[in-house]
């Protein structure tokens, strides 16, 4: 659920699994004792003086969150208290606007603490988090369940149309009304009893699990004796596992860190097999090794809780309960798309897998050696093979021309600029959470300041894997606050004194988020609820993949690849061979994803309890689910296997199919802006206006049509995916008419 009343919380709360709550009890935790010896001089009291609001990060101790969480609870709890008992009759203004202005010291802690836990977290902040997971889930049943509150929004609901209210402001009681429906405000006293019994749980269980994934991340690091097992490993990358094997007291050896997907980079360039199969190995086997971070009991009971609540609340199963409130709608919808689109994935992957084994073949019958299959841990160490033989290049030969902070200002800024007006300047007065993390003012069209944006772009042990964007101030009207937005990436820091250089996914990455930060920088809305990127989970990707269309847009690849020693541009020849190679191993890609996201869907379409328990053997209804839907192909695992998958634990639960069908409404548009002149203001102005200021105060399709001026196709995602040929035995994609669905 996203509720309004916190924002900052209720995306936590999202994004963490939590759920909704109930009363809090009296806190005897450690943070507990923490609130009370710190009231003094807390940070969270009182509005940030910095510019727009901007948090005092030099000024925040651990020691405050539990203070502000206590009081900033306590506060709501009396504005709402307030709220349901007015003796007035309910109108917008005492009741709904009222309850948007609740909360403002609880908003200010959880957007800075949720934040930190996912960029910077430590053991205090862990415990903290473990401590408030359930007390902050009863806070929001405090509110959702409240029955004097929801008569008064029920009342206003049923009026909306005669209150004499702005499209806006209907659509925001229709949205109360939803949310407090679907928290369980209809429910009998029993039932929401029970509600409140299982969102505590989750809210315990969804911390346990993403503390278990980083933990799991750190530890299954693997530990290499010697440099020669390095054979094929860039430089770069040898220095920094040296490094990483240094940080760990491990002089002499090398560590190879983790990232949060099956794949590893490293198993692109490692001659030695043996160790790129260790490296697979490690990986798949997180959370599922039985060891103290064990995550597969853990996702039994999640999706037994689940359940649960999606059918106390009416519906067949939790997949139902979450699409009702996205533009999929329902599980159909999702498994059609899912359905018609993996045939054709794994076609293409098992087109590529042939390429791949030719080359393994050809390469042990020169060596005199038996060949071997293909395996999953050969796939991107061959790939790679077959894109320098097929295209001539390889990421070594691109990475000197994209030196990281020369791409963001050079390239994604400069894109940006080009597309709407604005302008960026770096600052170096306000404070940050971690030396490395950047901050840039950024102003308007007109010359005022319109953000401030923080990139927060290197890996390290205390950041979860990935990337994402956040908001740590969201743009509103009612506070007339303008944004604070941070982008976080994963990038490998190199030693000291060597250049950042970037991969070319890392590049597009880069633009992706940008995209978010740009949705939440736009926002234009009254009301907080709306602000940025307030809008359905499988609509929000779709402006920050749009933004990719830039990255190798020529005039914007002209002004920001250039060689980080020398400033020379990209050879047009490489810049040709990297344009070539845009669908390359697409249907590894998709195939990859695709297993991801149906394994979502089947987690998360069990219907009855009997299933989840027998369910309890996770990892095997994990392979049956992917056999069941065709996707099963060894050399081509899921992006994510589920004890691991940190995106269905939390705001993505049967919703990690948003990428995809994100993805249409992205193709379709990419389309739109070709055939209107590319990277041109007048293109720029109209996302804008129509579309990326308008966060979630308007249906999302509708949006999407106000800017294109038609409904979703799916052809042009087929084209870019390389699906327009179908596999043996299915009839080739048929073009839809206008307005058609994905």
């Amino acid at each position: 659920m996203k509720h309004p009343l916190s924002l900052a919380l209720a995306t936590a709360l999202s994004t963490l699994a939590l759920g909704a709550c109930q009363v809090p009890v009296k806190n005897t935790t450690t943070a507990g004792k923490m609130a009370a010896a710190n009231e003094a001089g807390n940070p969270f009291f009182a509005p940030s003086t910095l510019p727009l609001h901007y948090p005092p990060f030099d000024k925040i101790k651990d020691s405050d969150f539990a203070p502000a969480f206590d009081r900033g609870m306590a506060e709501q709890l009396k504005e709402i208290d307030a709220i349901a008992n007015d003796p007035q009759a309910p109108t917008f203004d005492n009741t709904i606007v009222a309850m948007e202005k609740s909360g403002r010291v609880l908003d200010r802690a959880t957007s800075v603490f949720f934040n930190l836990v996912g960029a910077d977290t430590n053991d205090a902040r862990k415990k903290i988090q473990a401590d408030y997971s359930a007390r902050f889930a009863a806070h929001q049943d405090a509110i959702s369940l409240n029955p004097k509150l929801f008569a008064r929004i029920q009342t206003l609901y049923a009026h909306r149309d005669t209150l004499g209210l702005d499209a806006e402001g209907v659509r925001l009681v229709e949205r109360y009304h939803d949310d407090f429906v679907r928290a369980g405000a209809q429910l009998s006293d029993a039932d929401k009893a029970r509600l409140k019994e299982i969102n505590g749980e989750l809210a315990k269980l969804g911390t346990q699990f993403n503390q278990n994934v980083l933990a799991e991340v750190n530890e299954s690091a693997i530990v290499v004796d010697a440099k020669e097992e390095l054979d094929g490993m860039p430089a770069d990358a040898i220095d920094a596992a040296a490094a990483a094997a240094k940080a760990r007291k491990l002089e002499g050896k090398y560590v190879i860190a983790l990232q949060n997907t099956t794949g590893q980079a490293p198993e692109t360039y490692l001659k030695n097999r043996a160790l790129r199969q260790r490296i697979y190995e490690a990986s798949v086997t997180r959370g599922s090794r039985g060891n103290a971070y064990d995550n597969t009991a853990l996702v039994s009971q999640i999706m037994k809780l689940r359940l649960e609540r999606a059918k106390m609340l009416g519906y067949p199963n939790y997949a139902a309960y979450s699409l009702a409130d996205q533009t999929a709608k329902t599980p159909k919808a999702v498994n059609d798309m899912l359905g018609k689109l993996a045939p054709r994935a794994v076609a293409n992957a098992k087109r590529e897998a042939a390429d791949l084994q030719k080359v393994i073949d050809a390469e042990q019958k020169a060596k005199h050696e038996k060949s071997f299959k293909l395996e999953p841990w050969d796939w991107a160490f061959y790939s790679e093979k077959v894109r320098q033989k097929k295209y001539a290049f390889d990421e070594s030969q691109i990475k000197p021309y994209l030196e990281m902070k020369n791409v963001l200002e050079n390239g994604v800024f400069y894109a940006a600029g080009q597309l709407y007006g604005i302008t960026f300047k770096q600052r170096t007065d306000l404070p940050v959470y971690e030396p490395d993390v950047m901050v840039y003012d950024v102003f308007d069209k007109d010359g005022k300041q319109l953000a401030i944006f923080i990139a927060d772009e290197y890996a390290r042990p205390s950041k979860r894997g990935g990337a994402w964007m956040n908001s740590y101030v969201h743009q509103n009207k009612l506070f007339g606050t303008l944004p604070v937005v941070a982008n976080h990436l994963n990038i490998p820091k190199p030693p000291a004194g060597q250049p950042t250089l970037l991969t070319w996914d890392e590049t597009r990455t880069m633009f992706h988020e940008f995209g978010h930060a740009l949705h939440g920088m736009f926002s234009n809305v009254t009301y907080p609820y709306f602000s940025g990127t307030a809008v359905p989970r499988d609509f929000v990707e779709f402006p920050s993949q749009v933004n990719e269309m830039w990255a190798d847009w020529p005039s914007v690849l002209a002004h920001y690849a250039k060689h980080y020693q020398t400033g020379e541009a990209m050879p047009q020849a490489l810049l040709d061979k990297v344009m070539a190679a845009a669908q390359f191993n697409e249907g590894f890609r998709t195939t990859e994803y695709l297993g991801a996201a149906m394994l979502d869907q089947n987690w998360h379409q069990i219907d009855s309890l009997d299933a989840v328990a027998a369910a309890s053997g996770v990892m095997a209804f994990e392979a049956a689910a992917l056999e069941k839907d065709g996707i099963a192909y060894k050399p081509v695992p899921p992006r994510y296997r589920t004890p691991y998958f940190s995106h269905i634990m939390g705001g993505y639960a049967a919703g990690y199919y948003a990428y995809i069908w994100s993805e249409v409404l992205d193709a379709d548009t990419v389309e739109w802006i070709k055939q209107h002149g590319g990277l041109k203001r007048e293109n720029g102005d109209r996302f804008r206006d129509t579309l990326l200021s308008r966060g979630g105060s308007k249906d999302a399709l509708e949006l999407f049509r106000d800017f294109t001026g038609h409904g979703p196709e799916i052809e042009p995602l087929l084209v870019r995916r390389g699906l327009t040929t179908a596999p043996a035995g299915t009839a080739p994609a048929k073009a839809k008419k206008p307005h058609a669905k994905p």
